[in-house]
């Protein structure tokens, strides 16, 4: 392109000092951005992407974050080297930057509008009914519905698209010349993923500004970048056009990210396999109160009259959007919440039971979550999280027999037995899945639920989540509830599928059969938005 680039990052590094040594985050990174160009920045959790982001805007922590070396050139000035009043300046005027969640990044006690609004005094001083209209017009202009209407919500009244939408335009409202764009889709559904790229995509083609594009999703990357540059341990380990990149890698690292989808075929069960669970016009209904008597006035049908069958060995992939029921049915299964209908377990109608009852069937059906960091208690080490169940399951075990149980539980999940002494806080991501999974599998359970376990992942370790639970399934004769959005990882793993909306079950079969054939208009946009996120660009708004 003609002219300076817009931004210069020059042999930046930065390093956190804790205690008294220092970590060196990001080591002499280099790049440009053009104006109306995308760069994506690539890489694992940890490899200093998002720090290096910050650093543009001088948003670490300071003194404990430094930059030993670097200049930061926007339109020709050093934003390393301005002051805190100088690059407010820029912050919110020239740059703006939208997070991964948006929940976090929102304030829960201010409405839609006062936050839209708060940046348009602050950077410009309009109020009252000139910032009003501009608020309903910047809602409009990233595909909020009647947004007159939600200008009073506040952000736990909207959908996670509808949140980040909210941020998208508090950030495109003082019309920036470059937007730094950090995992801003990570936390979102498929088709909701979709609209937002391509309202990025759009926005950035009427405005003519410029994107830094932070993920470590590469499949994203494919659909928004001009430029990549990957990132493994605060180093740009290869740079070059999106074509460059994917078509002739060059580094190792990349060619490992490339390859990290999550790949194989499931094997279907045996047709005579012996079934696990059934449930029969399964219904999770939520009474809505009203009224100084807080009468029941309706009810919010979580799930609705869904029947379903799961054999031995098998895996069943739920998928669909937030909201559409997929945990509450696996909530429901496993009696975490009441529901109403039969669940029939290993032979037994579970839903009868009481609390004493259930509690002998616990051991046989377990759960893994989404989010590793939460699930895991942080006061508790490795050997007492995966022992924990051995102890109210099975008291009769000594202590010796207890952790031979341990051990085998973290060689199946390819941990090594010394790490059972340590503590969630010491493991990545992955590593504390693997935790969680063998947590699961100590008990030797029939039936396993799994709630979203590789959506917080990155993914390398997603495809090696995905490796583990098969090879598990296969050793053990699992029988696995898949829920995910991710459409690529069920692929690889789920023999069959419902796809479900609004409580009810819109399609279900063979999961082969459904990819290559889905029968229902959501179904065909959930697949299009996985697989091909240009085919739902003009999916409607939120």
């Amino acid at each position: 392109m003609s002219g300076p680039p817009l931004l210069t990052v020059e042999d930046l590094s930065v390093a956190f000092a804790q205690g008294g040594s220092t970590t060196l985050a990001v080591d002499h990174v280099s790049f440009t951005l053009n104006r109306g160009e995308t760069l994506a920045l690539v890489g694992e959790s940890g490899s200093g992407k998002s720090v290096t982001a910050l650093s543009i805007l001088k948003l670490l922590q300071y003194p404990a974050a430094s930059h030993p070396s670097g200049r930061v050139i926007f339109n020709g000035a050093d934003l390393l080297a301005m002051d805190e009043r100088q690059i407010r300046g820029v912050r919110g005027n020239d740059i703006t930057m939208v997070f991964q969640e948006p929940m976090t990044s929102l304030n829960p006690l201010h409405t839609v509008e006062q936050q839209v609004g708060e940046i348009l005094f602050l950077h410009k001083g309009m109020r009252g009914p000139s910032a009003r209209a501009r608020v309903i017009e910047l809602l409009t202009e990233v595909g909020i519905a009647d947004p007159q209407t939600r200008l009073g919500a506040y952000p736990h009244q909207l959908s996670g698209g509808q949140r980040q939408r909210v941020m998208i335009a508090m950030a495109l409202a003082n019309e920036p010349q470059l937007l730094i764009a950090d995992e801003p889709t990570t936390a979102l559904d498929v088709t909701v993923q979709a609209q937002i790229l391509a309202l990025l995509k759009d926005l950035q083609r009427r405005l003519g500004m410029a994107m830094l594009f932070i993920t470590h999703d590469l499949g994203i990357v494919r659909k928004v970048a001009d430029r990549i540059c990957v990132m493994n341990h605060g180093r740009i380990v290869e740079a070059g056009t999106m074509t460059e990149i994917f078509e002739a890698p060059s580094h190792p690292y990349t060619k490992a990210l490339l390859a990290a989808q999550p790949r194989g075929n499931p094997a279907p069960p045996h047709p005579e396999a012996p079934l696990v669970l059934q449930a029969d016009n399964l219904k999770v209904w939520f009474p809505i109160k009203a009224g100084i008597m807080r009468r029941t006035v309706g009810n919010i049908k979580a799930v609705d009259g869904i029947s379903l069958a799961i054999r031995r060995g098998e895996t069943l992939g739920v998928v669909g959007e937030s909201g559409s029921g997929k945990t509450t049915l696996g909530l429901a299964l496993l009696r975490l919440i009441s529901s109403d209908g039969p669940i029939i377990f290993m032979g037994q109608n579970i839903n009868l039971l009481g609390i004493k009852e259930m509690r002998t069937h616990r051991n046989a059906m377990q759960v893994v979550f989404q989010d590793p960091f939460g699930s895991l208690s942080p006061r508790m080490s490795i050997t007492d999280i995966i022992g924990e169940g051995l102890r109210v399951h099975q008291p009769r075990l000594s202590a010796a027999e207890r952790d031979a149980r341990v051990v085998a539980a973290l060689r199946d999940v390819g941990l090594e037995p010394e790490t059972r002494h340590r503590y969630p806080h010491e493991f990545s991501g992955g590593q504390r899945q693997r935790v969680a999974i063998a947590r699961a599998i100590v008990l030797e359970p029939s039936f396993i639920v799994l709630d979203e376990p590789t959506s917080a992942l990155d993914m390398i370790v997603q495809a090696q989540i995905v490796d583990l639970l098969r090879d598990l399934q296969r050793k053990r004769d699992l029988t696995y509830m898949f829920i995910s959005h991710d459409l690529r990882v069920v692929a690889a793993l789920a023999s069959r599928l419902i796809v479900m909306k609004g409580g009810v079950i819109v399609e279900q079969g063979p999961a082969a059969e459904l990819f290559a054939a889905p029968r229902s208009d959501y179904t065909r946009t959930l697949f299009a938005a996985a697989f091909n996120m240009e085919a739902v660009a003009t999916v409607p708004s939120a």
